[in-house]
């Protein structure tokens, strides 16, 4: 009676939580339809009320398919027992699962960390931005690399000089002639050079400063707190400026200007006439013009590879800010807002686990109401001899056979005669009877074995 009484208590419990169970399902039902209306109404273009009546129509299309759905899945899914049918209809739950994530979840993850998404999305942005800032500051500089070899050849061409007119240490004559002409000529011309390379410096950094301004500005549009739509569009405008600024920052770069100076030197290289007055000066100024011709066609080669290599880096991508809506976001940053979407989930999804309760809870009441199918055969017979059987199995008196009443007096006997003798009783005839020890059993009941009869 025990497995009876627990599946008696279980179909009462079940009955108990029927109410309960409405109750919740339509409580998950209408936060998911808040949480869509909040979703879907980012993702709507129109007036502000064509925006509210159509959000709040999906939004309650979407509460009542999701009460509907699980309002049949925990009906039905319970009541079957076949495997092959339980199976389909978890199929079935299965096609509705993903259905419900397609249309709802998403919205519900949009809801509640659109802002969030949408805050990382230009976090994410502003690194990119920093990141091209640096580069195109680096490439700009990278040109002032060349700033030290070409004060260094200046100063070795007026070096050399101021040598020679003081003391004629390349030609043996000193004095201002032709080969001094000629140095100086050339320390003038890196001297040009560094001073474009120089005056560049100022204008870089002037561009490098107004880039930080304009990421600091945008830092601080990622960090206020406040609704992020117009923080969106203020980093837009943000995000165009600093564009406009690192690509300045690219064309400022002196690399194609030292390289153009630099095949001057050589290709454009003009040796005065020697002005000696022998011909043994004249000679000596002419073997060291061509040397200084030699030197300066190495300077100039030396030049030209070290601005190519300036050259040779990749210049700095054009980056472009594309706004993106929360849903859009959310979706692209998922890895970062797993919680939240687990969230999102579970709100559509919960009621799985009541089904799976139920499921379980109605399979128990089963098991327990077929192990009972045995004793709901016993016969009133079998019950009685049962528990006599257990009486003398305890030391209890047996219970005694019933007398059948007295027939009913004859009333067609004629008078004065003698009415016939009742017939004995048949535990009467026994003798065994009397020690107490026998159980009657009456000679009309049915034999040991013998299937009950059922009405």
């Amino acid at each position: 009676m025990n497995l009876r009484n627990n599946a008696v208590r279980l179909a009462e419990t079940v009955r108990g939580v029927e109410t309960m169970s409405r109750f919740a399902l339509a409580v998950l039902a209408l936060a998911s339809g808040v949480y869509t209306y909040l979703g879907v109404r980012g993702l709507l273009d129109g007036s502000a009320t064509f925006v509210f009546f159509a959000a709040i129509v999906y939004s309650a299309a979407v509460s009542v398919a999701i009460y509907a759905f699980w309002t049949f899945m925990l009906r039905f899914v319970p009541l079957v027992v076949s495997g092959f049918q339980r199976i389909g209809l978890f199929v079935v739950m299965g096609i509705g699962c993903a259905m419900i994530i397609a249309m709802s979840s998403w919205l519900n993850a949009a809801a509640l960390a659109g802002s969030a998404a949408l805050e990382q999305h230009m976090a994410v942005t502003l690194q990119g931005y920093a990141e091209d800032l640096d580069r195109a500051h680096a490439n700009a500089l990278s040109a002032q690399s060349l700033l030290p070899d070409v004060l260094r050849a200046s100063e070795r061409f007026e070096r050399l000089a101021l040598n020679e007119r003081e003391s004629g240490a390349l030609t043996g004559t000193q004095g201002s002639g032709s080969v001094v002409q000629l140095l100086s000529q050339m320390s003038a011309q890196m001297d040009e050079l560094a001073a474009s390379i120089t005056g560049s410096r100022a204008e870089v950094q002037g561009l490098f400063d107004e880039g930080s301004a304009r990421l600091a500005a945008m830092r601080e549009l990622v960090s206020t707190p406040g609704d992020i739509e117009p923080r969106s569009d203020q980093f837009s405008s943000e995000a165009v400026q600093l564009t406009a600024v690192i690509a300045a920052l690219q064309q400022t770069s002196v690399a194609p200007s030292v390289k153009r100076a630099a095949a001057d030197l050589s290709a454009g290289f003009i040796a005065p006439v020697a002005d000696g007055r022998s011909a043994d000066l004249a000679s000596r100024q002419d073997q060291v013009m061509e040397t200084v011709r030699t030197s300066v066609a190495a300077q100039s080669a030396a030049l030209s590879a070290a601005a190519d290599e300036i050259l040779a880096q990749e210049p700095v991508a054009q980056r472009r800010f594309v706004p993106l809506s929360s849903a859009e976001a959310v979706i692209r940053y998922w890895s970062d807002f797993v919680p939240s979407w687990a969230g999102a989930i579970s709100i559509d999804l919960l009621p799985v686990v009541l089904v799976l309760v139920l499921m379980v809870v109605h399979d128990a009441m089963r098991r327990d109401a077929e192990a009972m199918d045995e004793a709901e055969t016993v016969t009133a017979a079998e019950m009685l001899r049962a528990l006599a059987l257990y009486r003398q199995l305890n030391g209890g008196e047996p219970v005694p056979a019933a007398t059948p009443a007295d027939p009913p007096a004859n009333d067609t006997q004629e008078p004065g005669e003698p009415s016939a003798p009742a017939a004995a009783s048949p535990v009467a005839a026994t003798p065994e009877t009397a020690d107490g020890t026998v159980t009657p059993i009456d000679a009309a009941q049915r034999k040991r074995g013998e299937a009950p009869v059922r009405p």
